[in-house]
């Protein structure tokens, strides 16, 4: 049987490369993306279990993202588990609004990536 796909967009170094080594830990197979216009082609041809996205981009754009990749009827069904800096309560409410599923902080997101996981993953 094949791991499930996880799809991870981040930028910063860090906290990213420590996701991806912990979601490979956990057995997930991953893919990471560099840019956010990326995301929805790739969900596409890569047909993802979750998607993960850091919200902080110099340029932006992960909203935007997040709201296409829910809109789209061939994604819509992924779920989004983003996160950012506790002080970004303003870019964590429009991820929300664009619709990602959940939204941590990132101080949190390695310590406790099992239940968010577990969480974002949950059918309603």
């Amino acid at each position: 049987m094949t791991s499930p796909l996880a799809l991870v967009l981040y930028e910063k170094l860090l906290p990213g490369t420590q996701l991806v080594n912990r979601l490979q830990d956990m057995g997930y197979r991953v893919r990471t993306l560099d840019a956010p216009s990326l995301l929805t082609h790739s969900a596409m041809t890569e047909s993802p279990i979750i998607v993960l996205t850091d919200l902080a981009f110099r340029h932006g754009g992960v909203c935007e993202a997040i709201a296409e990749l829910v809109k789209s009827p061939s994604t819509s069904h992924i779920p989004v588990l983003a996160f950012a800096g506790e002080h970004d309560t303003e870019l964590q409410a429009k991820a929300r609004e664009a619709g990602a599923r959940l939204v941590v902080n990132e101080t949190a997101l390695l310590p406790h990536l099992q239940q968010f996981l577990e969480q974002t993953l949950a059918l309603d």
